[in-house]
């Protein structure tokens, strides 16, 4: 379980076929990114663009993760570049400070940055998303682009928008989208149980 606030960012420095399924290799360059990896253990649970993996091999500057074929297919980490900056969270211990929202790191699907508008000091951003996700999409609710956790501004048919401030956008990877980028969507955990009952009455 994770909150949606990214603690740091990585760099993708290698994808690797394995069997069928890939490998991934994050390093952490900087000072405080390095800091990541003091704590974390061989099997332990990590937020990466948004995505649960399980760390392996880490060092005191990178880990790996398997990404298995079916997160392939629903997740946009195979699409990424070698160099690509990326989100990073560990998960939730009970000392945590619970900010943003409960997160899981199961991506519910795609969604496409649809434009970007600057809102004084913010940027306002809109997304389109695929309707069957929609339904868990609310005003003033969360939503989790990229493992980052953001408040939902407006909502459509099939876009929403949410605010990014300056402190998110200099401290995520977010800076680096543009308009027609695919990003990773989880959808609000409690929407998505709360609609699963409501189908079994």
């Amino acid at each position: 379980m994770f909150t949606g606030l990214v603690e740091c960012t990585g760099i993708l420095a290698g994808l690797t076929p394995i069997g069928g399924d890939i490998r991934l290799q994050v390093d952490l360059p900087g000072h405080a990114e390095v800091e990541f990896c003091t704590d974390i253990r061989t099997g332990d649970s990590i937020c990466v663009a948004g995505v649960c993996l399980t760390a392996l091999d880490i060092t005191a500057h990178s880990f790996c993760a398997d990404v298995s074929t079916e997160t392939l297919r629903l997740t946009s980490l195979g699409a990424l570049k070698i160099g690509a900056r990326i989100n990073l969270e560990k998960a939730l211990l009970p000392s945590t400070r619970m900010g943003g929202h409960f997160v899981s790191g199961h991506v519910d699907g795609l969604a496409i940055v649809h434009a970007i508008r600057r809102d004084a000091r913010s940027q306002r951003w809109e997304f389109t998303a695929p309707k069957a996700l929609m339904r868990f999409i609310a005003v003033k609710g969360s939503a989790c682009i990229d493992g980052v956790s953001l408040t939902v501004n407006d909502v459509g048919d099939d876009r929403f928008s949410v605010n990014l401030i300056p402190h998110t956008l200099e401290k995520t990877s977010l800076s680096e989208r543009v308009v027609g980028d695919v990003v990773n969507l989880e959808v609000d955990l409690i929407a998505r149980y709360l609609d699963r009952l409501g189908r079994l009455e």
